[in-house]
């Protein structure tokens, strides 16, 4: 593509582009896109943030412009933000493996000889269309190969064998929450913390889901540790009055791969098959959204008195989940799963009875003293 020449636009013009420009990365845009669908050097994005750094929207304009001199210019800010968007602290020589500005600037320090406060790196980072985020820790065993063929070809895979086939998929999962888990922030005086009283004890339960596409979900809390009679419970409570067939989505814990679990699924002669996602990668399964629904937005801030109370918060925040099959279903559209959402969208999923009918919602089972499914 054919680079445009500034000095052939009008400086009017070109005051509006480098606005907008400057505009779109402190949007969010990364600068080298911006740049690229301008159809400018890219020297030009940096050299307009550096003059933007001296001296505000006023040294946008075309001729002569005011403000202290800069501190970084152009191919400095650039260097900075590639560095931030592709390298590792550690890779630099630094403990810890996380961008902040105290980082950032000991690292313009050590490269430029240039001191920048911390807020003044901030603004930077700003500019630069960055923002202060939580990540996320993913184990180093983790295989990206694995993970990447999982997403491009099995589970579009599994997604046109479902159609063909008339199965429902789910994708299964499960987790647990104790009483000393806690959640939300809430507003009181300065210097004044509020104190929430709840329990000192320290107990938990766990819990079993599956969800579908279409907003269907089935659950079950377990008093105790999930072993291999109470996914058979799952298992057995799941295809309860299912004409059709289930494709299963769920990871590789041991639990799923012994010989009692195995036999279970083999009884459904076909009705019931399993596929299991790559090692280390909950962040394929869109039931991990269901479990953050439950405990951060749910669980985590009550103060919770005693295990009887747990169970039941923890049921009531499930079963209000299972009659929103619209929040379920936006959880296969979460930015962490998009390609969930990418793939299922070529074509409607099923329901419980192998059609693209309106959502289905269960029927409560109080089972025994161990276990409560729905």
């Amino acid at each position: 593509m054919e680079k445009l020449d500034g000095r052939k636009i009008s400086p009017k013009a070109m005051e509006e582009i480098r606005i907008r420009a400057i505009q779109r990365v402190q949007a969010g845009e990364s600068p080298e896109k911006v740049i690229h669908t301008l159809g400018f050097a890219r020297a030009c994005i940096y050299n307009w943030l550096a003059r933007y750094r001296s001296g505000g929207w006023h040294a946008l304009q075309t001729g002569n412009r005011s403000g202290r001199p800069k501190k970084l210019t152009g191919s400095e800010i650039r260097w900075i933000f590639q560095t931030v968007c592709d390298k590792d602290p550690r890779q630099l020589k630094f403990v810890f493996a996380l961008w902040t500005r105290s980082i950032i600037a000991e690292l313009i320090k050590r490269r430029f000889g240039i001191k920048l406060s911390k807020i003044s790196v901030g603004r930077l980072l700003h500019q630069l269309g960055f923002s202060c985020q939580k990540p996320l820790y993913r184990a180093y065993q983790r295989d990206s190969e694995l993970v990447k063929q999982w997403k491009d070809q099995v589970f579009p895979q599994i997604r046109k064998r479902a159609k063909r086939e008339g199965a429902v998929i789910y994708f299964q999962d499960e987790s647990g929450v104790r009483s000393d888990f806690h959640s939300g922030t809430t507003w009181a005086l300065k210097e004044q913390t509020p104190v929430v009283e709840t329990t000192g004890a320290r107990f938990g339960l766990n819990m079993m889901a599956a969800i579908s596409p279409r907003g269907d979900m089935h659950f079950m809390i377990v008093q105790g540790g999930v072993n291999a009679d109470q996914i058979c419970k799952f298992l057995k409570r799941l295809m309860h009055d299912r004409d059709g067939k289930v494709f299963l989505i769920w990871d590789g814990h041991p639990t799923h791969k012994s010989i009692k679990v195995k036999q279970c699924i083999e009884s459904y002669d076909g009705r019931l098959e399993i596929f299991v996602l790559p090692s280390y990668s909950p962040d394929l399964n869109p039931t991990e959204q269901v479990w953050n629904h439950t405990k951060s937005n749910g669980v985590g801030r009550q103060p919770i008195s005693g295990p009887e109370h747990l169970k039941n918060a923890v049921i009531n925040k499930l079963r209000s989940l299972q009659k929103l099959p619209g929040k379920i279903a936006s959880f296969f559209r979460h930015p962490v799963h998009f390609h969930l959402h990418h793939e299922l969208s070529k074509a409607p999923d099923l329901n419980d009875n192998g059609r693209p009918a309106e959502n289905l919602v269960g029927v409560d089972h109080l089972m025994g003293e161990l276990c409560f499914f729905q």
